[in-house]
């Protein structure tokens, strides 16, 4: 009698939404894939965001800080890369994912972008309409 009742109970954990996962778990400092930067990623309200803590390369040719020279919005292209947001407003969907959108100060675009935790590391996912790159990130 004990077996089938266990048996149904794990059958319902999904659809209750149990990942496993909490959903404060990305929070902290994270080194991206190419180990070029730093990401903080903290909560404000309910949402999460990611802002650039520390960069391999923090000054242009000139030893200026680098600015976000790509953005659309010319008014910003004067504000440095260094603690700008990165990761921007990331719900947590219950189900192991958070969704939200990058910025790529690179090249000035901003994706859809999906987190999740995969053996102690960050995946990273954009989009950018039907294709997408994930990155692996490691915990600092």
């Amino acid at each position: 009698m004990i077996k089938p009742i266990l048996f149904s109970a794990l059958l319902l954990l999904p659809m209750l939404g149990f990942s496993g996962v909490k959903s404060d778990a990305i929070l902290g400092v994270w080194l991206t894939q190419i180990q070029d930067g730093k990401i903080e990623i903290y909560q404000k309200e309910n949402r999460y965001y990611g802002r650039v803590v520390w960069m391999a390369e923090p000054n242009d040719k000139d030893g200026k800080p680098l600015l976000d020279e790509n953005n659309p919005n010319p008014a910003l292209r004067k504000k440095p890369v260094f603690n700008m947001d990165i990761l921007i407003g990331f719900v947590y969907d219950n189900d192991g994912e958070w969704n939200g959108k990058i910025y790529d100060p690179k090249d000035g675009k901003t994706y859809q972008c999906k987190l999740w935790i995969s053996a102690s590391n960050l995946k990273v996912r954009g989009y950018s309409g039907w294709l997408y790159q994930t990155k692996t990130w490691t915990k600092v």
